[in-house]
């Protein structure tokens, strides 16, 4: 309730620490406690509807992307990828400048590569999933047009060979 009563400039402030917080490179394992607890924080504030919507549309998601794409530790990578599905799950609103193609094409590219990893499989479905859920909903309500976002085939591929499969779909 804090956060979605923030004024913008103690909002921006709030980011600006979150952000680098999670954009730091240190390699120690206090700072990859410290990244872990701060993922936690975000996937309990990521299920209120405000946060949500302010948090998708910020420089937070390329950074959420960014450490999906480099984090070492898989720990932090399936946290992340937690907090990517819940932002999509909760969130009310999604502007075109958000890079959602590049998220779910990551995503699928995370999972065909440890296709045989059915714990990793089962922490990063949920996130494809509800992407792919967010776009369909959004031009369901032709609030943005088929354009904005692509969908590449391989994802709904890799989703499908995986519900083949017999994988359990649910959030780690």
């Amino acid at each position: 309730e804090k956060l979605s009563s923030l004024k913008d400039m103690d909002w921006n402030d709030f980011l600006q620490r979150v952000c680098s917080l999670l954009d730091s490179t240190e390699k120690n394992t206090g700072a990859a406690r410290s990244k872990l607890n701060l993922l936690y924080y975000l996937c309990t504030v990521a299920v209120h509807k405000e946060v949500a919507s302010r948090l998708i549309i910020s420089q937070l998601f390329p950074i959420l992307i960014q450490q999906l794409r480099a984090a070492a530790n898989w720990d932090i990578r399936a946290k992340v990828a937690r907090v990517i599905g819940l932002l999509a799950l909760h969130t009310s609103e999604l502007g075109e400048n958000v890079p959602v193609s590049e998220a779910i094409i990551l995503l699928t590219e995370l999972i065909r590569e440890n296709f045989r990893n059915s714990k990793l499989k089962q922490c990063l479905l949920p996130a494809l999933g509800e992407l792919l859920y967010l776009i369909a909903s959004k031009e369901e309500k032709r609030e943005h047009s088929r354009e904005c976002w692509v969908v590449p085939s391989a994802a709904y591929t890799v989703l499908m060979r995986c519900l083949r499969e017999g994988v359990r779909l649910f959030h780690c």
